[in-house]
């Protein structure tokens, strides 16, 4: 355990060090898997507005992957740093009742719950789930959903209440 520790303290460590906090202009974005408009305007500072508008979008919901988006904001480094000190089982209080949240918009926070094609607590495709419907794969899935998805629970739910669905 102190081995990982240290081992997540040095890699904290020198991303701060290599990393710059310098902004530069962002002019064009490659999607990649995970990706979508919110994410790529968070991570420039722009708005999924402008981003639209820019790229003469008829649903921001539809990008795909290898797709060039142009951007007007800036992107800083900074992010890489503090993504590296964070680690894959830490979830703030935020995140967690987002996902509590979530949880009760989707089906009452029921594993069982079904509707069409989606099935359980966060309401994922059964494809998605692999056929395995225990809780714990539930919980799995989602967390891996949301993390490439939007990045955090928490962006999850901002978008779940723009859009009434996640």
């Amino acid at each position: 355990m102190n081995i990982k520790k240290i081992v997540l303290s040095t890699i904290a460590a020198f991303s701060l060090f290599a990393v710059s906090a310098t902004a530069a202009n962002a002019s064009t974005v490659t999607v990649k898997s995970g990706d979508t408009v919110a994410k790529i305007a968070s991570a420039h500072n722009t708005s999924v507005a402008a981003i639209k508008q820019a790229n003469r979008l008829s649903n921001v919901n539809m990008i795909y992957v290898g797709d060039k988006l142009e951007v007007g904001g800036t992107t800083t480094n900074t992010t890489a740093a503090k993504a590296a000190t964070k680690t894959a089982t830490t979830t703030n209080t935020n995140d967690s009742s987002a996902k509590a949240w979530i949880a009760g918009k989707e089906s009452g926070g029921s594993y069982t719950a079904a509707n069409g094609n989606y099935y359980g607590k966060y309401q994922l495709t059964k494809s998605l789930l692999g056929g395995d419907l225990s809780a714990a794969n539930q919980e799995k899935v989602a967390n891996n959903y949301v993390a490439s998805r939007y990045g955090s629970w928490d962006k999850a739910k901002a978008f779940w209440l723009a859009n009434g669905w996640y």
